[in-house]
């Protein structure tokens, strides 16, 4: 009697060990791959603690580095991919990210739709959005008496010299288009042709062109107004709430960064419980909060901090927008108006670049880089470096 009794305690002991360990199926370890500071420590932790599964937390600097591994690894190696949306539409053409089982995301229905739908992943097959960067202008009432109210205010002669923009060429042509009334994205080489020359009455209002820290400029009073990385945004309005956030009038513009999971991924089960315990609520307001970026996940609006929501979530009047591509295509029209050519080192003068024949895009883009040299002789310029959570834009 004794011996039954004995075993059947070891048997229950056997049992309960079992429920108490075996926390998630499958377990094991999960490699996400990303910038570095995309996720606040603590929810990484909480995640292991409720599945069991170990986060091998890997880094890459560049979205190009990202493509580059991946495609070495044939879509293996990795099982969460966090990057940006332009190099995603490579990544699902090479054939590098599996369809989404959306049956296994119970927070599927949280996402967003604005952030849904875009060029990158029209049908919404592979992605779940996480976070966007929304093009805003910020300015100090302080400083600045005209009222700002979209782009086409950045050019009145009153903001001469006061004026700061992210170093992002997309961004800067992007203005000019849509005072046009055309798209970030257009393809017509002479509209891109008439921005260019539309941005050259831009160039005596702007004081700085950098991408690091644009936000301490603004506080400082060294420019009254910018258009700035939604990062950049946050920081700003934490320290003087005083500052007008302002959505362009003539349509707001955003990039998304997304999540996918590899073709090929070790542990694609694992990367679908991890996905979908950040779309909860709860979750992605820490995430949110954490990062700086715009909220992808309408369920986790309200869940967003009252200091931080004003600036992390869009406001009610806007259900949409217009992606921006940040990147080129391969020899498509916008190409050569994100570099100068070394010919052109020697012009000193911006005017003169407006009577040597070039593209006017060209001749305004050459005439800040000779700007910003300037700028960098008399104050340091900082540059983006490192594998560090990436500038929202």
């Amino acid at each position: 009697m004794k011996k039954i009794l004995a075993a059947a305690l070891a048997l229950v002991l056997v049992l309960a060990l079992a429920v108490g360990c075996g926390k998630a199926p499958g377990g094991g370890t999960m490699t996400l791959y990303t910038w570095e500071g995309m996720f606040p420590p603590e929810v990484l932790e909480a995640f292991t603690k409720e599945t069991g599964i170990t986060i091998n937390y890997a880094n890459f600097d560049t979205d190009e580095n990202m493509l580059a591994r991946l495609e070495a690894a044939g879509g293996g190696d990795y099982d969460v991919v966090i990057a940006d949306d332009y190099i995603i539409e490579t990544v699902i053409a090479e054939g590098l990210a599996q369809k989404l089982d959306t049956k296994k995301l119970s927070g599927w229905g949280n996402i967003n739709p604005v952030y849904q739908g875009q060029f990158f992943d029209p049908n919404n097959e592979y992605t779940v959005p996480y976070g966007s960067g929304v093009q805003t202008i910020v300015y100090d009432p302080a400083r600045i008496q005209k009222e700002i109210t979209g782009y086409a205010d950045l050019w009145d002669p009153s903001l001469k010299d006061n004026l700061a923009v992210i170093g992002n060429y997309r961004v800067i042509n992007g203005m000019a288009l849509k005072v046009m009334g055309e798209s970030y994205n257009t393809e017509d080489t002479a509209v891109i042709q008439a921005a260019g020359q539309k941005l050259l009455e831009l160039a005596p209002n702007i004081r700085l062109i950098k991408n690091d820290n644009l936000q301490d400029d603004l506080l400082s009073g060294e420019v009254g107004a910018a258009v700035m990385y939604t990062s950049q945004v946050t920081l700003a309005k934490l320290q003087n709430p005083d500052l007008r956030v302002v959505y362009p009038k003539e349509g707001v513009g955003f990039g998304i960064i997304g999540t996918f999971i590899p073709s090929k991924a070790p542990n694609a089960e694992a990367a679908y419980q991890f996905i979908d315990y950040i779309l909860r609520p709860e979750v992605s307001a820490q995430c949110f909060e954490y990062m700086g970026y715009y909220c992808t996940n309408k369920a986790a609006d309200e869940k967003i901090n009252e200091a931080y929501r004003e600036f992390l979530t869009l406001p009610e009047g806007i259900t949409g927008g217009e992606m921006v591509r940040l990147r080129r295509r391969r020899g498509g029209p916008q190409q050569g108006l994100d570099r100068v050519p070394r010919r052109l080192r020697g012009v000193k003068k911006g005017n003169a670049l407006c009577q040597s024949g070039l593209p006017p895009g060209l001749a305004f883009f050459f005439f800040l880089r000779k700007k910003k040299k300037k700028q960098k002789e008399e104050r340091p310029i900082y540059l983006t470096a490192g594998a560090k959570r990436k500038p929202a834009g």
